[in-house]
């Protein structure tokens, strides 16, 4: 019985990763004198169509933004509709999260417009590192980008140790021999 519950764990965890983007890639962009960048080709080809070239483009954390393709973002504020908004906790993170998004679109030259008052948020002037992973584009200023990554090897050897290494535990069901 409980090899068959791994097996369905496993088979279920896998169908939701199959049903989950996972967009990859460091693409570099520069805004132009409007504000806008051009969403890297090797970026736009791995949305999936149902986006339809609508994001939304919001604050994140450490000081960047997270562009979601539309059907990205529909996904993960799906997530919500079970948060009880009478409890205080639940609203804060609510508003938190929401806080900045804006729609986006790519004009017919493919670029899009970084909003004002975000790009101020990020510390966004010209320079633009979109990094993909996941669902969702951070957008960051890239001197806080080039700050962020700046660890070293041996730092992210004990970070990838810290938060993967007993993912492989967790991968077998839960047998640590």
């Amino acid at each position: 019985m409980v090899e068959c519950g791994a097996f369905f764990h496993n088979f279920t965890t896998s169908k939701a990763k199959q049903l989950m983007s996972s967009y990859l890639g460091e693409f570099q962009c520069r805004l132009d004198s409007k504000g806008r960048f051009v969403l890297p080709a090797g970026l736009k080809k791995q949305l999936d169509p149902s986006a339809q070239e609508r994001f939304v483009l919001n604050r994140g954390f450490e000081g960047c933004l997270v562009l979601y393709p539309m059907n990205e973002w529909e996904k993960e504020t799906a997530r919500f509709e079970n948060l009880n908004l009478f409890v205080a906790k639940n609203r804060k993170f609510y508003r938190q999260f929401h806080n900045g998004a804006t729609e986006v679109v790519l004009d017919s030259a493919g670029r899009l417009l970084m909003p004002k008052r975000l790009g101020e948020f990020a510390e966004i002037e010209k320079e633009v590192v979109l990094f993909a992973y996941a669902n969702r584009i951070e957008v960051w200023a890239k001197d806080k980008y080039d700050a962020v990554m700046s660890d070293g090897a041996d730092e992210f050897a004990d970070l990838a140790e810290e938060v993967m290494g007993d993912s492989d535990v967790a991968e077998r069901g839960g047998d640590v021999s």
